[in-house]
């Protein structure tokens, strides 16, 4: 078909679901401006009658999953499923790939709480062109170490134009603890100081004015035989369960984007690299990917609170849910799989295996069950199409079946006095 060009919002318009509207009471001119850009289309008739289609992806931290428990490596899983979608949620562990990232202008940036918040209907997100980020360096960082990172960041601002203000180091050493849970297998940790951590915080937040926060904590060097199985691709990863801990802590207390990036020796090079960890390789930092994704993270807004003037994402606007097969336990894949109004389609991937066993069948959840990525991709494209995915396969629609009129006390209206009631309301 014809390339044509149309003006249309920053952001997909979410006006078809629950959004948060513009009060009837308030002045035309406190309603933001639509700045408009220009955007291509391969489509002579662009459909302009439904509305943004939205999928969440969720791979969770620190669990070891086959597929995004690595370095980055459930990031093409995002950029294909970004392609399909008009809209896609996801968190910095499928988005971050150390020094790696790929921009995609229809992905959000979300940090786990946060994603949580947002689907139990208590934040919404509010899509923005551009936050104003803070770094937070831990006072533990070696002093070659906090300059290598200092250089990363100005890489970012002059080759990137990406807006970071401004930094500040810690008052004490952030001492990071972490281990693996010896119940769930699953990697998590501590810092010993979050009040530091939080006065960093606060500091920038009131005198710098930034909105999102890149932290960037000393984690104590492994021993090359603890981290020998990540390398080869096997394993859980050692470090991503306190890296959550970290943005969590920040995320709960400021409600605005947070995302972690370790400070660590350079490890030894070794010649039987997995690719799926070879991100983290390639460089002496992790922080090119945090701060590209903070760059344009969507804000945070407390439902019902300032945010009625503002067009923001809600819950409720979540078409779909794609989660590994045996990591349905968290709050967000809970909090979506038992919606009761505008229940998205949950889809949860065979392949990718977790040392979780939150199977969709173990908590009572309805879902979709596919074997890997692609078939998921082929699910989603079908339900944003309007296609029950089952008459895509073989032999999957049965015939229709008939529902009887029973009322939640469980007894059977006839039919007689149905149509007796429509009558007297004037239906007939």
């Amino acid at each position: 078909g014809m390339a044509l060009l149309r003006y249309s919002r920053p952001f997909p318009s979410f006006a078809g679901r629950n959004v948060f509207r513009r009060s009837h009471h308030s002045h035309p001119k406190s309603r933001p401006p639509n700045q408009l850009q220009i955007s291509c289309s391969n489509s002579e008739y662009p459909n302009k009658f439904k509305r943004a289609y939205t999928s969440v992806m969720i791979v969770p931290t620190g669990v070891g999953a086959s597929i995004g428990g690595f370095a980055g490596d459930a990031l093409p899983v995002a950029r294909t499923l970004a392609s399909v979608v008009d809209c896609l949620i996801s968190h910095p562990n499928v988005l971050n790939a150390a020094m790696l990232y790929w921009p995609m202008p229809n992905v959000l940036y979300v940090e786990g709480h946060a994603l949580d918040q947002f689907a139990e209907g208590i934040w919404a997100l509010q899509p923005v062109h551009q936050n104003k980020v803070g770094l937070v360096l831990d006072a533990g960082i070696e002093e070659e170490l906090r300059i290598r990172h200092l250089q990363v960041v100005d890489a970012t601002r002059a080759s990137l134009g990406l807006p970071v203000v401004e930094y500040i180091v810690t008052d004490a050493p952030l001492q990071v603890e972490k281990w693996v849970d010896t119940k769930s297998g699953q990697s998590t940790g501590r810092i010993k100081h979050p009040d530091s951590l939080l006065r960093a915080v606060q500091t920038l937040v009131e005198r710098s004015l930034v909105n999102a926060i890149a932290v960037v904590a000393r984690f104590p060097d492994d021993d090359i035989e603890d981290i020998d199985d990540y390398r080869q691709g096997m394993g859980i990863d050692l470090l991503a369960g306190v890296e959550a801990v970290i943005s969590h802590l920040v995320v709960k207390e400021f409600r605005i984007p947070c995302a972690h990036a370790p400070a660590l020796s350079p490890p030894p090079l070794t010649m039987s690299l997995c690719p799926k960890s070879a991100a983290e390789e390639i460089g002496y930092t992790f922080l090119p990917c945090v701060l590209a994704g903070l760059s344009n993270a969507p804000q945070y807004l407390v439902k019902n609170s300032e945010s009625l003037e503002k067009g923001c994402i809600l819950a409720n606007d979540v078409d779909s849910v794609l989660l590994p097969i045996d990591a349905c336990g968290g709050d967000g894949a809970l909090a979506f799989a038992r919606s009761k109004r505008n229940k998205p389609l949950i889809i949860t991937v065979e392949e990718n295996e977790t040392v979780l066993n939150d199977t969709p069948d173990k908590l009572g959840i309805e879902a979709v069950k596919v074997s890997n990525y692609w078939e998921a991709i082929g699910v989603i494209a079908a339900h944003k199409a309007g296609i029950d995915p089952n008459s895509l396969r073989r032999n999957r629609i049965n015939n229709i079946q008939c529902t009887s009129f029973v009322p939640s006390n469980g007894y059977a209206v006839s039919s007689s006095r149905s149509f007796a009631s429509l009558r007297k309301y004037g239906y007939f």
